[in-house]
């Protein structure tokens, strides 16, 4: 019977020993090696090619883990990575996932749970965990509607003319009408018009409303440096 081999990468001795420990105990596993940082993990993943990568988020960078996981995986598409995490960070796992991993496993998960998703990984089985799956279509859906702002604003954006787009740009720096005039050394007249331009050409009723998507759609460097 062909055994799994494990690499185990994580920057806590403890745990590397934890979960060496695991492994040491199954009959149908064998350790390949470990490592200490995402650094590391690449180079001896390389090196030993594993079946499973055990692999830890947060090492020498935050995002250690997860650059490795998206590294060996271009390089050892066969190799099933399974993210080793204390707490469930949305964020983090969504991006663990994007990059190619496989499973997670709670470090505080029962010995027969990690062991499962091991053998799950390895046999081609896992279903996406019904939590999970949800968080990832919420997630997904989330973007999606920050593209579709994004695209729309930029589109308005480039419908303005240049004296609209610099009170666009005042406005969004906190300015009210009295002071755009006054430092644009223009009447008040003239920008409530250009005002009332720019919200036909949003769709929007208030200048909040006009700058709150903006804001939505991080347009803070390009409001600074778009049009000069």
């Amino acid at each position: 019977m062909s055994r799994i081999r494990l690499l185990i990468a994580d920057d806590n001795p403890e745990v590397r020993e934890y979960f060496s420990g695991i492994l040491r105990h199954e009959q149908d596993m064998e350790l390949a090696g470990v490592a200490g940082s995402g650094a590391e993990a690449v180079a001896l993943a390389l090196q030993t090619q594993p079946d499973i990568v055990l692999m830890d988020i947060q090492m020498e960078t935050r995002l250690a883990g997860i650059s490795a996981s998206r590294e060996i995986l271009s390089k050892l598409p066969k190799t099933k990575i399974i993210i080793l995490t204390i707490l469930e960070d949305d964020e983090l796992l969504f991006q663990a996932f994007c990059a190619g991993v496989t499973d997670y496993i709670i470090k505080t998960d029962s010995i027969s749970q990690i062991l499962t998703s091991v053998r799950n990984a390895y046999a081609n089985q896992l279903v996406l965990r019904h939590v999970y799956a949800e968080k990832i279509i919420d997630e997904l859906k989330r973007v999606r509607e920050e593209q579709t702002g994004l695209l729309s604003s930029l589109n308005v954006l480039t419908s303005l003319s240049n004296s609209e787009f610099e009170v666009l740009k005042c406005l969004y720096q906190g300015m009210n009408a009295r002071q755009i005039a006054e430092a644009r050394f223009v009447s008040i007249g003239t920008v409530k018009t250009q005002i009332h331009s720019i919200l036909q050409k949003f769709s929007l009723k208030s200048t909040r409303e006009v700058v709150r998507q903006l804001r939505a759609c991080h347009f803070d460097s390009i409001m600074n440096t778009l049009r000069g």
